[in-house]
Order: C-alpha cells, then structure tokens, then sequence
C-alpha cells in the first residue's frame, strides 16, 4: 500500500496514550515490587532465599509467553489479546496485592507474568501498524521512553508506596493505570485482520524449555554459588537442548513456531544483537547503582531514587530529539554517537570514590540516558523498516524476549563479578592492615594497640574500599562491552526511501 492511499487512522493520538499507559503498567511491574520483597518477607511467611520466587515466578512466566505472543495475535487478533492482557493482569495484580502466602503469591504473579508477556511486544506493533512510516521514528521514541524509563522510577516508585503505605499498594497502584489504558483501548483501537497458522508445539515446548531453564539458572545461580552445585548443571544442559532442538527443528519444519525468513533480514538480525547488548547496559547498571548508593553512600530509597532520576530525564530529552532526526541522520550514525555517549558515562562511572558528592553520579547517569536514547529510537525503527508485515507481531515479541534475556544475563553477570571481586579486593587489601604500616598509625592509632572497635572500623573502611573498587570494575566491563559493539552499526543498512510502508489494517 502506497503513501497515497494508506488510510487515516482516527484517534491516533488517544490510542497511543492508551498504549503507553499499559506499556508503562507492564514495564515498572518488573522493577517495582523488588524493593517491597524485605516487608514481603513477614507477611507472607517466607524466608530470605523462598522470597525471591516472587521475582522469579513472574520472570519466567513471562519470557516463556513472550515468543507465543505472534501466533496468539494472528488467532484471536492484536485488538482481542491486548485487551486481554490488560484485564488479566490487571486482575492479577490486585490478586497479589491480596495474597495471604508464599505459595499464592507465586500462582498470581505466575498469572500476572503470563498475561503481561503481550503488552509490550504488542505496543510496539500497533504503534508501527497506526504511523506511516516518516512518523515511526517518533512513534519508536514514545515507545521506547515507556520501556527504558519505566525501569528506572521503578524501584523509586516502590520504595515510596512501600514506606508510606505498605507494599500491597506496589500492586494495587496497576488498578487505576490499567482500567484506563482499557477503557481507551477498547473505544478507539483498531481492528487488525486475523491470520489462521498451525501451532507448533514442538517448537514452542523446545523454546519454552530453554528460556524457563535459562531464566532459573541465572536467577537461582548466586544463590547455589553457580556451577558448583548440581542444580544449575541440570539447567545449562536443559538450556542447551533446548535452543539446540529449537534452532534445528525450525530450519526443517514446513510451518514452524518462527518463521526462519525473519532472521534473513540483515537489520532485524543486527538489531536483536545490538537490544542484547542494551537489555544489558540498561538493567546492570540499573541493579548496580541502587545497592551502590545505599551500601557504600547510605542514601535512603527516596534519595536514591532522586539521583538516579536524571538518568531518565537524559533518556526522554534523548529520544524526544532524535524522533525527529532518525528521518535525516543516517540511523548508523546516530547509534554510533549513542554508543560513544554511553561508553563515555561507563567512563566516568569508573571515577566513582567513596568520598565524592552525587554531582559525577548525576551526571554520568543524564549522559548515559542520552545516549541509550540515541541507540534504542533509531534501533528500533531501523530494525523493522525493512522486515515483511507478516512477522511484525513475531518479530516485536522476539526483540523484547532478547532485550529481556539480555537484562537477565547482565544482571547475573555483573552480581557474580561484584560478590567475587569483592571477596578478592578485600584480601587483597587487608595484606596492607599490619603494624608495619605506617598509613596504619596515622587512621587509627587505637588499632595497632589491639582495640577491638578500631579494628572492627578498619575491616569496615576495606570493605567499602572492596566494594568501591568491585563496581568500577563491573562499569569497566560495560564499558568494553558497549565499544565492542559498536562495530556492528555498520552492518545495518538505511531503508530504502521509496519503499512501500507497511500496510495498515483498520477497519
């Protein structure tokens, strides 16, 4: 369908509103409640490590659906699942923010995961099928400000409702949100034709089994101390099989549960690489700064909270801006200034001292959000330009499967180097706490006559040395990450101008 005769779609800019809000609603669930687990913990009967599975449940439940979210849309139809997925996790959530026990609190937010797992890749496709295609870079922008800076008020947002109500209201805050994100999704969201498929459930099973398994190794893989217990053994090689089994069986299959020809699209390949790498970058450094500033800081949640908000205001300005560019910046340029932004904020976290102000904490957070902005608008725009309307709901539910995988990976990744490291400084740096070190006499005289509290403040000076010099490391290896993949912007490649854009189907 040409530019000419591609229809108007009304109420475009309510149904985008009425998107995002359930988009944002999804978005903060998977940071929001993790600040409540500690009051969690005695209502509900559960101990340190069970906790956790409220995290856990939802994560998995959730990555498991995602990939499933093409085939179901093409069944009952895009309109018909959103809505759906809205009152199902709407009522999920209040059935969470009612749970009287560990086990209860698991089956809802299993519900709430399953249910949620549409919303996001949805958003992203209906936001592509309502813009023509010169406005798909602004669409991208709204999209992608939903999806990166809900994370980050996240933990802010539930740690206020958990201080001054209780952490019920993490849940119950979805209520409002979502009756009216569906109540606009119900008057003015387009129909979308419906395509009848065969499901694969071989596929899908062999894809279930190595997400579920590879979300419960990472999760579960701190607490068992990784591959030195047999659990997570079981995992990888489950993890293993089923990707393998997977990849093998869709490259022979006649109608498989993904269509092979997406990944044949050069920009789609190099940008689920590149939103690995964000889903990264983002989260871990997301889930490094808030222990940080409390740990070796002793900022309160709220103040945490207040110093890790610029970081989102950098992104929105971000994308705002370059919504507008993507039509006249090569889409490679802007990723590669994004990246360089973003590398240079990585840079100069890797300052951070234990006795500085939260000036360097700002302002490397507000160039970090510039940059991010930079990469994820153009990513996502560039990344379905070129790729056939039939995958496109396939194709969303994929790119935020990865982004997700990504997160998860990154936060393990840097949560084992963190405890590790520090472990390692500490010893390192306790060799120098002797009587024959002069520096020793000069902090603490008491010490070296065998005072116990001067020695209990020494270990506590190592230990936030150890800690410091741990998070710079693990700053040290995003940053070498987000210059490694900078090369790869070179292999997208700008939409053809005279292409046609993707049909609208809205009736």
């Amino acid at each position: 369908m040409t530019a000419e005769t591609q229809p108007e779609v009304k109420h475009r800019g309510l149904i985008t509103l009425s998107i995002m809000l359930a988009t944002i609603m999804q978005v903060l669930d998977t940071t929001i409640a993790n600040v409540a687990l500690p009051s969690m913990t005695g209502d509900l009967g559960a101990s340190q490590d069970t906790i956790n599975w409220v995290l856990t449940s939802y994560i998995v439940a959730a990555a498991i659906m995602t990939p499933v979210t093409g085939w179901l849309a093409d069944r009952v139809g895009k309109r018909e699942l959103f809505l759906v997925s809205i009152v199902g996790f709407v009522i999920s959530s209040m059935a969470c923010g009612l749970a009287w026990s560990l086990p209860s609190m698991v089956g809802f937010r299993l519900l709430q995961g399953v249910f949620g797992a549409a919303i996001v890749p949805l958003s992203q496709t209906f936001l592509l099928d309502i813009n023509p295609r010169e406005k798909a870079g602004q669409a991208m922008a709204l999209w992608g400000a939903g999806i990166m800076v809900g994370p980050i008020i996240g933990p802010t947002l539930g740690g206020w409702l958990t201080e001054s109500y209780n952490w019920r209201w993490v849940f119950f805050i979805n209520l409002p949100i979502g009756i009216v994100a569906l109540l606009g999704c119900t008057a003015w969201l387009p129909r979308a034709a419906r395509r009848i498929r065969r499901f694969d459930f071989f596929g899908f099973a062999m894809l279930s089994l190595g997400i579920g398994a590879l979300q419960l190794m990472l999760d579960r893989g701190a607490e068992v101390d990784w591959f030195s217990a047999f659990e997570i053994w079981i995992y990888l090689f489950l993890t293993l099989t089923g990707f393998w089994v997977f990849v093998i069986h869709i490259l022979g299959a006649d109608k498989p549960f993904l269509e092979p020809r997406m990944f044949a699209d050069r920009n789609f390949a190099t940008g689920l690489v590149f939103i690995f790498v964000i889903g990264i970058i983002l989260l871990a450094s997301l889930a490094l700064l808030p222990p940080m500033l409390s740990r070796i800081y002793g900022y309160p949640v709220i103040t945490t909270g207040l110093v890790m908000a610029p970081r989102g205001v950098g992104t929105m300005i971000s994308m705002l801006i370059v919504g507008r560019l993507v039509r006249r910046v090569d889409a490679r340029v802007l990723v590669t200034m994004g990246l360089a932004l973003t590398a240079a904020s990585l840079h100069l976290m890797t300052g951070f001292t234990p006795q500085m102000d939260d000036s360097l904490i700002i302002w490397s957070g507000v160039i970090q959000g510039l940059g991010l902005g930079l990469v994820f608008v153009p990513l996502s725009t560039v990344a379905f330009a070129t790729i056939d309307p039939m995958f496109r709901a396939d194709a969303t539910s994929l790119f935020s499967l990865v982004r997700n995988i990504g997160s998860s990976i990154g936060i393990s990744m840097v949560t084992v180097m963190l405890t590790r490291n520090t472990q390692i400084n500490h010893a390192e740096l306790s060799t120098f706490i002797t009587p024959y070190n002069p520096m020793v006499g000069q902090v603490s005289p008491e010490a070296l006559q065998g005072s116990a509290a001067a020695l209990s403040q020494l270990d506590g000076m190592v230990n936030i040395q150890a800690l410091m010099i741990s998070y710079i490391d693990d700053f040290q290896l995003m940053m070498i990450i987000t210059l490694a993949a900078m090369p790869l912007a070179l292999l997208l490649r700008k939409p053809d101008a005279g292409a046609a854009p993707v049909a609208v189907h809205a009736d």
